[in-house]
Formats: C-alpha cells, structure tokens, sequence
C-alpha cells in the first residue's frame, strides 16, 4: 500500500509492517498505526510514520548510537502490554527533536518509543526510576555504537 509521509513523500509499505501503538503516542492518542521507514542507511536513524495521518511523523534515532550508557529498564506493566517475551524482540527508538543544525539536535532519552518487533506493538514510556537520563540529551558526536 502507498502512504504520503511528512518527509520523504509518497512511499511504498508492507501491512505487515505495520505497528500498533494501542495508546497512541502522547499527544496523539487517535493516531494508533504507525511504520518505521529508513531515513539513510549510513545513520542511526529512522521515521515513525503515522500512516492515518500524513503530518504525523516523528524522525527516531537508535539511541545507543549517541549515549553508549543509555539503559532503563521495561515495568512489567509495559512488557505486557507489548507481549514482550524475550528482550531480542524489543527496539528501542529516541525521539528527535531536529534543530537547523543537525548537531544541535536532541533526543528524548527521558521517554524512549519501544516496539515488540515480532508483535508488531508499540509504547513511549516514560521513565519513572532513572531521571538521569534528560527530556533533551545533545546529540553532538556519535558516541555508541554508531561511531
């Protein structure tokens, strides 16, 4: 099926690559399917499609690509609502908030976007126990995995 997204246009997808955010994300809750579209393959990024709503898309980066610490961990409340079986399942995305300058850039490291990849299901978390992680981490260089 074609959809029209916020930046690359239109785009052939998959309805099995579909994913389900039962709760929507915050501050969209009627927007509930979504897909994950590769920006570039060289970057450790991604777009979240809303594919109801061509507006709605939120670029996402791998987040241990920019904070090599980065880690939390999923309530069980959270890993039932994903039917998270096995932690090989799970992606973990940062929101992007994109400045002029891509190096000015930052992700959300406070609230990270979690996805069952086998179940097809999504949530944004936020995190409750581990407020060292900001709602604006600087992206600058690639410190992880990426570099």
């Amino acid at each position: 099926m074609k959809i029209e997204t916020k930046f690359l246009g239109e785009v052939e997808i998959n309805e099995n690559d579909l994913i389900t955010f039962e709760y929507g994300l915050p501050g969209f809750p009627d927007f509930q399917k979504y897909v994950l579209l590769s920006i570039d393959a060289d970057l450790p990024l991604a777009l979240l499609q809303s594919i109801d709503e061509t507006d709605i898309g939120f670029v996402v980066a791998y987040p241990f690509a920019f904070k090599k610490d980065y880690m939390f961990d999923i309530s069980d409340e959270d890993k039932e609502d994903l039917q998270i079986e096995k932690i090989e399942d799970v992606l973990t995305y940062s929101i992007v908030t994109l400045k002029e300058s891509f190096q000015e850039s930052t992700l959300n490291l406070l609230a990270p976007v979690i996805i069952n990849i086998n179940k097809k299901l999504g949530k944004q978390i936020v995190l409750q126990d581990n407020i060292a992680f900001p709602l604006r981490f600087p992206i600058g260089a690639l410190e992880g995995s990426a570099k």
